[in-house]
């Protein structure tokens, strides 16, 4: 058992579409609020949650924030722990090495291994 001041291991999973309803949003000020007391974070994009990491978003036709760019602040909260879902990324035709943001691939396998692993696990 750990003690109770000690760091957790938070994993959030984003599986909303960047734009469309305020999911995605919700989940990157979820993270970052839990990085700010030093929780060790796991951020997962699956499904439509992907279409989060694309790059060239145009969100300024739709009258939205590019989440883009608020997903690249996530080093300076010392988010480092970053992954996509194979799977999703090539359902969707999206390039790991072509995205906004550094993310490590994969498989839905060790992001069960990863889940199994957290002390707690949101899903958005």
């Amino acid at each position: 058992m750990l003690p109770p001041n000690s760091p957790k291991t938070i994993t959030f999973i984003s599986r909303s579409t960047p734009y469309g309803s305020g999911l995605a949003k919700a989940c990157l000020d979820m993270v970052l609020s839990a990085a700010v007391f030093e929780q060790h974070i796991n951020l997962v994009f699956m499904d439509d949650g992907v279409w989060q990491l694309q790059a060239a978003q145009a969100p300024k036709h739709i009258d939205a924030k590019d989440l883009g760019a608020a997903l690249s602040a996530l080093p300076l909260y010392e988010v480092n722990n970053i992954f996509a879902e194979s799977e999703s990324l090539s359902a969707r035709g999206l390039d790991p090495a072509a995205l906004t943001i550094d993310v490590k691939a994969c498989s839905a396998e060790q992001i069960a291994a990863m889940i199994r692993e957290s002390d707690v696990v949101y899903q958005l």
